[in-house]
C-alpha cells in the first residue's frame, strides 16, 4: 500500500525521525475513538490516555499532516476573537468563562514540550506589530483587557523599542507577550504522538473515515478496511473533514494560507532581522506572521485563500511581502514554499460541543488553533470524565451559516476581508 506524504514544506524536511503507523485494517474496540491526527485529536489523546482511557487515533494521512504540521509554529494567547467581542456579542458569563481560559493553551504545549521532552525548537516570546496609531490603540486596549484576566505577561512597546526588537521601518508600535513562543508544528505534533502510544494509545494512519454510526457506542469504518467501536466519539478533522459530518462542513470553510522558508541566514544575520528571535504577527486583517527557526532560516506567512488551497506560485505571492517587510533580504534564496488550509467559522470562535450524548466535536479555530486546540483536547477530557461546565461554555456560543450558505461563502466571505483590508490601509 502506497503511504501518503507529507506536503514538501520545511518541517517535513526537517522532522525527527517518527515511525512509519499502520493503516487500520481490523476491528477494535476501545473506550474513545479520535478521527484526526492533528493537535485538536493529539491533545484530546494524550489527555485521555494520561487518565487511564484506551484510545484510538484515526488519520486519514500522516500524524500533523494538515495544519498541525503546516502551520506558522506561533503560540498565540486568546482567541480569533478576543474577549471583549465574546461578551458584546455572547454575553458576560460566556466572556468570564473563556476568558479564564483564554491564556491556558501555550501553557499546556510548554508542559508537553518538558514532560515527554519534546525536541521541537521552542523558543518564547511572541510581538504583535501595530502599522499604525489605530492599531496601536487596538493593542493598548488588549495590554488592559488581558491584565483584567490574569495576564500580566505583555508589555507594549513604543516605535524606538519595536524597531530594536524588528528591524524594519513598518511598524509603529507593538505589544510583547512574553507568555507566547514558538515552535517546529510538526514535531510538536509528532512528539505528541509519541507521548500517545507511550502511554498505550493507538494511533492507525492511513485510515481516512468513510462512515459513522450514530449509535450508543458509535461505530467507524475506515477506507482501509478497518472498523472501530467505541463508548465515544471525538469527530476533530477540522478543515480536512470534508463532507463526512455534513452539518459540521454547512457552518465553516476551509480556508488557504500560505508560507515561505528562506535559505539558512546564520545566527548574526537572523537577529538583524528580529533581535531577540521572538515570532511575529501584523495587526492587519490579513495578517502576516514570522520568525526564525531553530536552524536560523526566516519562515514567513501571509494571506488567506477563501475555500482553500494555493495561489499559483506562492513565491511570487509572498516574497514582495517579505523583502517589503526586510528590504534588507531582497533576492534571498527561498528553500520551501507551501500552504495549507485552516478552518474559519463566522464568529471567528471555535465550534465545539455533541452531536450525540457519545459524540462529540471541535473545529474552526479561525487562525488561532495551535493554542487553542491543546486547551479544547483537556476540555475533552474533562468532560468525558463528567466534568464538563468548561466544555459547554464553549458549547454554548451560537454559531451562524456564512450568509448564502455553501454556494455564496467564499464570494461574500471575499468581500468583507476586502472592506477590513481598505480599513486597514487607510488606518481607519
Amino acid at each position: 500500500m502506497s503511504r501518503t506524504a507529507h506536503t514538501a514544506s520545511y518541517y517535513a524536511a526537517s522532522a525527527n525521525p517518527s515511525p512509519e503507523r499502520p493503516s487500520l485494517q481490523d476491528s477494535i474496540d476501545t473506550d474513545v475513538c479520535i478521527i484526526g491526527a492533528g493537535y485538536t485529536g493529539l491533545s484530546t489523546a494524550l489527555h485521555l490516555a494520561e487518565a487511564g482511557y484506551k484510545v484510538v487515533v484515526l488519520e486519514a494521512a500522516r500524524v500533523g499532516w494538515g495544519a498541525s504540521g503546516r502551520n506558522g509554529g506561533q503560540l498565540i494567547n486568546s482567541y480569533s476573537r478576543d474577549v471583549d467581542v465574546i461578551e458584546r456579542h455572547h454575553g458576560a458569563d460566556t466572556a468570564k468563562m473563556l476568558g479564564s481560559m483564554a491564556f491556558e493553551g501555550a501553557d499546556i504545549i510548554r508542559q508537553r514540550i518538558d514532560q515527554y521532552k519534546i525536541d521541537c525548537d521552542y523558543r518564547p516570546g511572541g510581538i504583535f506589530a501595530a502599522f499604525n496609531r489605530k492599531q496601536m490603540q487596538e493593542l493598548e486596549a488588549r495590554h488592559g483587557l488581558w491584565a483584567s484576566y490574569g495576564h500580566d505577561q505583555t508589555e507594549l512597546l513604543d516605535t524606538a523599542a519595536t524597531r530594536a526588537r524588528i528591524h524594519s521601518d513598518r511598524y509603529h508600535g507593538a505589544l510583547l507577550d512574553h507568555r507566547s513562543g514558538h515552535v517546529h508544528p510538526l514535531n510538536l505534533a509528532l512528539g505528541e504522538a509519541a507521548a500517545i502510544e507511550s502511554l498505550g494509545g493507538q494511533i492507525f494512519e492511513d485510515s481516512r473515515v468513510t462512515g459513522i454510526e450514530r449509535k450508543q457506542r458509535p461505530v467507524v469504518t475506515t477506507a482501509s478496511g478497518g472498523q472501530v467501536t467505541a463508548d465515544y466519539l471525538v469527530i476533530a478533522g477540522n478543515a480536512y473533514l470534508g463532507g463526512l459530518v455534513p452539518e459540521l462542513s454547512a457552518r465553516s470553510m476551509p480556508c488557504g494560507t500560505q508560507i515561505v522558508a528562506t535559505e539558512p541566514l546564520g545566527e548574526t544575520r537572523a537577529r538583524d532581522l528580529i533581535t531577540n528571535l521572538e515570532c511575529v504577527e501584523d495587526c492587519n486583517y490579513k495578517l502576516d506572521y514570522y520568525r526564525i527557526t531553530g536552524d536560523f532560516r526566516l519562515v514567513y506567512g501571509g494571506g488567506v485563500s477563501y475555500g482553500g488551497g494555493d495561489p499559483a506560485s506562492i513565491e511570487a505571492f509572498l516574497r514582495p511581502r517579505l523583502e517589503k517587510t526586510f528590504p534588507q533580504l531582497k533576492g534571498v534564496k527561498l528553500d520551501y514554499a507551501w500552504g495549507g488550509d485552516f478552518l474559519l467559522t463566522v464568529s471567528r470562535l471555535p465550534q465545539v460541543g455533541r452531536l450525540t450524548p457519545s459524540i462529540f466535536y471541535a473545529q474552526g479555530y479561525s487562525g488561532h488553533g495551535v493554542t487553542t486546540t491543546h486547551l479544547i483536547g483537556r476540555l475533552m477530557c474533562e468532560a468525558l470524565k463528567g466534568q464538563a461546565e468548561r466544555f459547554d461554555a464553549f458549547g454554548s456560543v451560537r454559531h451562524m451559516q456564512f450568509p448564502g450558505g455553501r454556494a455564496f461563502r467564499k464570494p461574500y466571505t471575499a468581500l468583507g476581508a476586502v472592506f477590513y483590508e481598505l480599513r486597514d490601509r487607510l488606518g481607519v
